[in-house]
């Protein structure tokens, strides 16, 4: 069986940055080649157990670890439709895969997902007939057994992370595990099958006795929720498609290689600085140091971690020694993350910019003015008479929307240029705004877009209406000018190749409306209750530690309850 490479699942798309400013020379990832895996389930006396087998110690991709069976796709296994039943609406796509999953289950571990004629399923006798060392269809076929390929269901879609040799697009499916048949391992490919269930392997795995690979962790931190083989062959049949897709990706931390699905906090930082998967990003919160994003984007992370500033406040550096650079929030008034700011950017500064002016944000930015020479102006937009005492703020020069500030120079390649636009987004503050690298498809969210956590949104500074008019602002930029990733002001970047950047702002609207619809059925259940009532069902699912901070965004949404705004 030599199964053929196929292009990757992901959409390409257009908005990454200029491949001058990436950090690492790209090197094309190793084709994928299909293949499929199936889970088969059980109901055991504690619930849901799948089936899973120790591969051979000599294999060439995941040796020694436990697996679910499976293997390439046969260019017979789509010649066989024909002996295979089928679903309503099962595409032709999925049904090869179906007859690939349930020939390699019976290759490897002599399970036989098939029937007779008159629906009598398989038993112990056809599985003897069978020679697994021999065509399967064909044998099947020669028996009058139909491939039981209805029965089997799409779970997920995973295709190997790019940073590794050998490389597969699997679909993992799921079928139960037919009566009366006991699983034996071919002892060449598979061996020592085992019945478990997802929360036993995950905690075998945690304590070192039960090797499983990044897919399936993920894959049976999935199953875990579902009680019986039913419940999820019902969640699969709802749909034809996968309930997940997932290229992960990997970085380091704490000096060792770590994983993450797109869902993850530092998916889109490792797409934008290593789009090709190469495994060279550090992902450790730090302090002392810059980190490189790309050529021209520099980020300083300020030593303020906590509860509301998360690792501590970025500071971008936008530019490069030909051009100069614009730094964005410059942080608190700390003078050593001042320091290595001005050392970062090797003294050249030529703006300053305050997405607002919040105290972990704006302080800094006289201080870092004066150690320039000459000194760069300080841009942003002045404080409302709303603001807090500590949020007080007064650029040298307020800036319009759609405002253009520029970097131009000359470089070893030719002429170089960094132009970031001003998007007003009034809403977490009044004075709040965004800044669009045009020419690399970024933005810098400020405050408005959070990596991890959604933004406070705190009146009378802080209007809930506004705050959903300028994520809808957002959206509009990035479909306009193809961002592909967003820089918060805390946490790690957010985007990715299939569209990460612009699904993160949709995810947050659809959150804040839910949040707001959750009030207002908790208001109309208590309408003399406080909002230190309210806050305590309508946010049931924070941790009261986190209340007195929710109330904050609790009154931003009655306020616009109140006002009848829709």
């Amino acid at each position: 069986m030599k199964a053929q490479p196929t292009q990757p699942f992901w959409p390409q798309n257009p908005a990454m940055a200029r491949t001058s400013q990436l950090l690492h020379p790209q090197r094309a990832p190793a084709p994928t080649r299909p293949a499929a895996t199936v889970l088969l389930l059980r109901d055991g006396e504690a619930g849901l157990e799948v089936l899973m087998t120790r591969r051979s110690l000599t294999a060439s991709f995941a040796p020694g670890a436990y697996v679910f069976p499976g293997g390439g796709i046969d260019p017979l296994d789509a010649a066989s439709h024909p002996l295979a039943t089928r679903r309503t609406g099962q595409s032709a796509l999925h049904l090869t895969q179906a007859i690939a999953a349930i020939r390699e289950s019976f290759e490897e571990l002599g399970v036989l997902l098939a029937q007779h004629a008159d629906g009598r399923p398989a038993d112990q006798q056809d599985i003897a007939a069978l020679d697994r060392s021999q065509p399967f269809a064909a044998q099947c076929q020669a028996r009058g057994l139909q491939l039981a390929a209805d029965s089997v269901y799409v779970l997920a879609h995973w295709v190997t992370d790019r940073d590794l040799p050998r490389r597969f697009d699997v679909p993992f499916l799921v079928a139960r595990m037919p009566a009366g048949q006991t699983p034996v391992a071919d002892g060449q490919e598979q061996f020592e099958p085992v019945w478990v269930r997802p929360a036993d392997a995950l905690a075998r795995h945690a304590a070192g006795e039960f090797f499983i690979i990044f897919p399936t962790i993920r894959t049976l931190e999935r199953l875990h929720t579902y009680a019986h083989v039913d419940a999820l062959l019902q969640a699969c049949a709802a749909t034809e498609e996968p309930l997940w897709t997932s290229c992960p990706r990997a970085g380091l931390l704490a000096g060792r290689e770590a994983r993450y699905m797109e869902h993850e906090q530092p998916y889109g930082e490792l797409a934008l600085v290593c789009p090709d998967g190469q495994l060279l990003h550090a992902l450790d919160w730090q302090c002392e140091e810059p980190v490189a994003l790309l050529k021209n984007l520099l980020r300083l992370t300020a030593p303020n971690p906590g509860v509301m500033t998360g690792p501590g406040t970025n500071s971008y550096l936008v530019g490069d020694p030909h051009t100069g650079y614009i730094a964005i929030d410059p942080g608190p008034a700390d003078p050593a993350h001042l320091e290595r700011l001005w050392r970062a950017a090797g003294g050249d500064i030529r703006m300053i910019v305050c997405t607002h002016s919040h105290p972990d944000h704006s302080p800094g930015a006289r201080p870092l003015q004066a150690l320039c020479q000459p000194q760069p102006p300080i841009l942003g937009l002045p404080s409302a008479p709303t603001a807090r005492e500590n949020s007080r703020f007064e650029p040298d020069r307020s800036l319009e929307n759609k405002a253009l500030l520029t970097l131009t120079g000359q470089g070893p390649e030719g002429d170089l240029t960094h132009s970031l636009m001003v998007i007003h987004t009034p809403g977490h503050a009044a004075n709040h705004l965004c800044l669009l690298l045009l020419e690399d498809g970024l933005l810098f969210s400020g405050d408005h877009i959070l990596n991890g956590s959604t933004t406070v949104v705190d009146p009378p500074d802080g209007d809930m209406s506004a705050y959903l008019d300028s994520l809808d602002r957002l959206a509009q930029a990035c479909d306009q000018h193809r961002v592909g990733f967003i820089l918060p002001a805390h946490g790690y970047a957010i985007g990715g190749e299939g569209g990460e950047a612009r699904a993160a702002i949709t995810h947050l609207k659809a959150h804040r409306l839910k949040r707001e619809a959750k009030i207002l059925a908790v208001m109309q259940a208590q309408p003399e209750g406080t909002p230190d009532d309210w806050v305590a069902r309508a946010y049931d699912d924070v941790p009261p530690r986190m209340w007195p901070v929710a109330k904050r965004s609790l009154l931003a949404h009655v306020a616009r309850i109140e006002a009848g705004q829709p």
